[in-house]
């Protein structure tokens, strides 16, 4: 039989209308589409285990940052934000479950077991490759660590420093700040180093993150050593922030729950309650 190209026609329209009813039924009705949509918004949905958000931390975790080595119970600076974004982003404390990577494993390329990880990590472009960070939870400063009953102990304002032989890690933020006391500046490879040379009596001074300053006192790391103070207008633009997963689904979320806990005072309020030692104990030095 031969059919007619107006036949033809009819029965290719009748087949498309078909299959779009069949399309049409798989698919389902449009209420349930929207629920698709739904689930697929559902931030607390987006999860390595959905319903729960996995968040990493050191092994050991240190204070100020986690008390007592026990993320779970909110004590700490870190632990305490933590805790405070997880429930901007709609998760019950019930909902975070805590686990443990080491520092290097955590911003290095690849898959990752958590949605987050909290242990003190300064945002840096070279990092940003291999995974994401949220808006900064603290910026840190630069400090100054002298000798506790040397020369330079009632040393109040950074001039006083001038004629002081300052050491610093060369390429950091403590340099920079330590060539803005003097220019002939000592450089080393790294903290240790400047420790090393500060505990020899090379130097009279040292300047490196505040943070790091502290725990090189705290640790005995320098020897009869107080930090001297915070240098004025030192503050880490880039600051440290929360890591995730490369393109994580859960990276803008993240950012806007940090964000909003520096808007609503939050992130202030738990700086001076837990990073005192680092913030408001230090006197600053203009």
């Amino acid at each position: 039989m031969v059919l007619s190209n107006n036949k033809i026609v009819r029965m290719a329209a009748a087949l498309v209308s078909v299959a779009a009813l069949a399309l049409s039924a798989a698919c389902g009705s449009g209420t349930d589409a929207k629920s698709d949509n739904a689930d697929t918004s559902d931030i607390t949905q987006q999860t390595v285990n959905p319903g729960k958000l996995t968040i990493a931390t050191g092994e050991p975790a240190y204070e100020p940052w986690v008390m007592n080595d026990k993320p779970q119970s909110g004590k700490g600076y870190e632990a305490a934000i933590a805790y405070a974004v997880a429930k901007k982003m709609g998760f019950k404390k019930s909902d975070v479950v805590w686990t443990r990577t080491t520092f290097d494993s955590a911003i290095a390329p690849g898959a990752k077991d958590w949605d987050m990880n909290i242990q003190q990590f300064g945002i840096t472009s070279e990092r940003k490759k291999a995974v994401d960070f949220s808006a900064s939870y603290y910026n840190d400063s630069q400090a100054v660590i002298i000798k506790k009953n040397g020369k330079y102990s009632k040393a109040k304002n950074l001039s006083s420093l001038k004629d002081a032989t300052i050491g610093a890690m060369v390429g950091t933020e403590g340099y920079k700040y330590a060539k803005k006391i003097k220019d002939d500046v000592q450089t080393f490879n790294d903290d240790a180093a400047v420790a090393q040379a500060f505990n020899a009596g090379q130097i009279d001074a040292l300047v490196t993150s505040t943070v790091e300053c502290v725990y090189m006192v705290q640790s005995d790391q320098v020897k009869d050593a107080t930090v001297l103070g915070r240098i004025a207008g030192s503050t880490d633009p880039n600051g440290m922030g929360i890591v995730l997963p490369k393109d994580s689904k859960l990276t803008a979320a993240t950012s806007k729950a940090v964000k909003e806990l520096n808007a609503d005072g939050t992130i202030k309020a738990l700086q001076n309650k837990w990073l005192a030692e680092y913030t408001t104990d230090l006197a600053e030095l203009k």
